[in-house]
């Protein structure tokens, strides 16, 4: 796979207020330089455990986005430098990252996932428990994060219709979000959602980050 043509076509063909999170997990740092030299800035990471060392060994003006699924008790080796949480999928898991940004002095970004593939093993809040969140007492005494929108995993299917209404519901209830009052902590700015498999539905549906890894990089490296 050529790494720099890759980046290149994406930049070519993503509308302008689509961002590019290219995605680094499982590949070698030589990989990831290879992209930065490419001024590719924003990378994403599905697991702390690969973040924390990447983020230590390349250079410090890269943005780090946590794209995977988050444990609470790992969000403290990534608050000093994380730059957006995508899969933020509790009321528990805002307040400890609310608690470990407070300890770094930092406000920390994140985005609320949304549950809306037919796949038991995706995570996220339903539309009702967004909107029941939006108004509990416990999110609204967060003052160290900041929601600026939502991220959704289509279901992983050959059914392109069914992945367009996904991220279309999606869209629309983002869309629906950003017509109310909401809270200070809350900015319905960012939808991110689409991969390597199904970024094109995406972006047509009103994606403003696509998360893509293989179509970059190539198969992961599982070594």
């Amino acid at each position: 796979m050529n790494i720099k043509n890759n980046i290149n076509y994406f930049r070519q063909t993503l509308p302008e207020k689509c961002k590019l999170i290219v995605v680094s997990k499982t590949q070698a740092l030589e990989k990831l330089e290879e992209a930065y030299q490419c001024n590719q800035r924003i990378f994403g990471e599905n697991k702390t455990q690969e973040l924390v060392p990447k983020y230590n060994a390349l250079p410090k003006d890269i943005e780090w986005h946590m794209i995977g699924h988050l444990q609470s008790n790992k969000v403290k080796y990534i608050a000093p430098f994380v730059h957006l949480i995508h899969g933020v999928d509790s009321l528990s898991l805002l307040q400890e990252i609310n608690k470990q940004a407070r300890k770094n002095s930092r406000e920390i970004k994140c985005l609320l996932q949304m549950f809306i593939a037919e796949e038991e093993t995706k995570f996220g809040f339903s539309e009702e428990e967004v909107l029941h969140l939006l108004n509990n007492p416990a999110f609204l005494s967060l003052n160290h994060i900041k929601i600026i929108g939502l991220m959704g995993m289509a279901t992983f299917t050959e059914d392109k219709s069914q992945v367009r209404n996904e991220f279309k519901k999606l869209n629309i209830f983002f869309e629906q979000l950003k017509a109310l009052n909401l809270p200070r902590q809350v900015e319905m700015k960012e939808l991110s959602m689409g991969m390597s498999n199904d970024y094109t539905i995406a972006v047509e549906e009103g994606s403003t980050m696509v998360r893509i890894g293989t179509a970059i990089f190539g198969e992961r490296n599982y070594d």
